[in-house]
């Protein structure tokens, strides 16, 4: 049987909604070594791969938690189940974790809306909690960058929480102290529509330019209780009202160079330079429709017009009998006829080009794995070694690569932890 999951149902939706836009920008050549950069070690860049930290800031795999043929501990393969992330994959690719999100999709701005929307999202965050106490053994809970640290010293998975898409907060942003109390240390206002925080990148009517009232609230409460901000999936004028209101960088979970493919949901470079001044960080995605155009074969196009003449062509207005029927008829359509897949070497190229304008300081890596993610060439986690490969091949030196894998990434998180520190220590009162 195919393992599948909400999560899955919408990140098929987001990529065959999503604008193709015209591929620009050219093929970035590698960085040099540069003359006085420090002598590797004698560790070869495998078992160098193996002795690092590497965190993902973005899998969707929860969304597969409460399937019926997901199991954790055995090992899965995108070719037969599409899915991405197990125990066994972790182990072969050398993933030591990272943020597993809480998803909910985008629906409309309503109080019975908004109160569907918690539930589901408090579902989600339980169904974490879940995994994390029946593989207890394999994986922990962390609620700061210390967690973190012992989760790994103790050979588990470390399991931080983060939530994609505000919308489950309603219009009470004091939820979000119920999130973080359960274990939530990062939030993203928004998805792949505007709502009551904030504007997307993908949507065409921009509300607020940028963030609303209410998202601006909700960034201060994020920075009061020690969440960190991230601003992937936002409208660069979201993006830029986040930093300009936040205590603490941000980061941009899941995303890519715009110089290498316009497309609305990558960033340019003036944008990326100034993250990088705000000290903020950008993880680059492996999801191939916003590495580059992606065209489907004529058959493909026309099998998807069927479909969406039978089923509508938008998932968020089916209800769930109508969504399930949809997603059963989507895969196998795509069996049939199977979607373009971008390449590995499409999504080094954009890692190159934004470690050349921002430095390793700056950047790190998220597959959206099981929400979309995978190329020919890295189907799934088993294979991140590749990338330390090519990233040392290029001149990195360990002290970047282990930047990249999670160093910069946890900076972020300590940032936030001691935001929530300060403030408990010296609370802003108003007089």
């Amino acid at each position: 049987m195919v393992r599948t999951g909400l999560v899955s149902v919408f990140a098929i939706c987001l990529a065959s909604c999503a604008p193709q836009l015209p591929e620009t920008g050219s093929k970035i050549t590698p960085q040099q070594a540069p003359e006085d950069a420090v002598e590797l070690s004698s560790l070869d860049d495998d078992a160098f791969h193996e002795s690092i930290a590497v965190f993902d800031s973005h899998l969707d795999t929860p969304a597969l938690f409460h399937t019926p043929d997901y199991v954790f501990t055995e090992r899965g393969s995108f070719e037969e189940d599409g899915t991405h992330v197990d125990l066994p994959r972790m182990n072969e690719g050398g993933l030591d974790g990272g943020f597993w999100v809480i998803f909910t999709r985008q629906g409309p701005l309503d109080e019975a809306s908004y109160a569907a929307a918690r539930t589901h999202g408090l579902m989600r965050q339980t169904a974490i909690r879940e995994f994390a106490a029946k593989y207890h053994e394999e994986v922990a809970l962390a609620f700061s960058a210390d967690d973190a640290e012992r989760i790994l010293a103790d050979g588990k998975k470390v399991v931080f929480q983060s939530m994609e898409n505000s919308y489950p907060l309603g219009t009470d942003v004091s939820l979000l102290e119920h999130f973080y109390i359960g274990g939530l240390r990062m939030i993203a206002p928004v998805h792949f529509a505007n709502n009551q925080f904030a504007d997307s990148a993908t949507d065409i009517a921009q509300i607020y330019d940028g963030l609303s009232p209410l998202g601006e609230e909700l960034v201060r409460e994020a920075n009061r209780l020690g969440l960190l901000l991230d601003g992937s999936h936002a409208a660069d004028s979201t993006v830029r009202d986040m930093m300009a209101i936040s205590t603490t960088p941000i980061i941009l979970s899941h995303t890519g160079a715009k110089a290498i493919y316009d497309h609305p949901r990558n960033i340019d470079d003036e944008l990326l330079l100034e993250l990088a001044a705000n000290g903020g960080v950008i993880q680059m995605n492996i999801f191939g429709g916003y590495l580059e155009q992606l065209v489907p074969s004529p058959e493909r196009s026309a099998a998807l017009a069927e479909l969406n003449a039978e089923y509508g062509s938008n998932p968020a207005e089916m209800d769930e009998e109508t969504l399930a029927a949809w997603f059963a008829a989507r895969q196998e359509l795509s069996r049939t006829y199977p979607a373009p897949r971008s390449t590995y070497e499409k999504f080094m190229e954009h890692t190159f080009h934004v470690l050349d304008v921002i430095g390793p300081d700056h950047v790190g890596i998220s597959g959206d794995w099981d929400g979309g993610g995978g190329v020919d060439g890295m189907s799934d986690v088993s294979m991140l070694q590749k990338i330390t490969r090519d990233l040392l091949a290029a001149g990195y030196t360990h002290e970047d690569v282990e930047k990249i894998w999670g160093g910069n990434m946890m900076r972020l998180v300590r940032a936030a932890d001691a935001a929530r520190e300060s403030e408990l220590v010296s609370p802003n009162v108003l007089n």
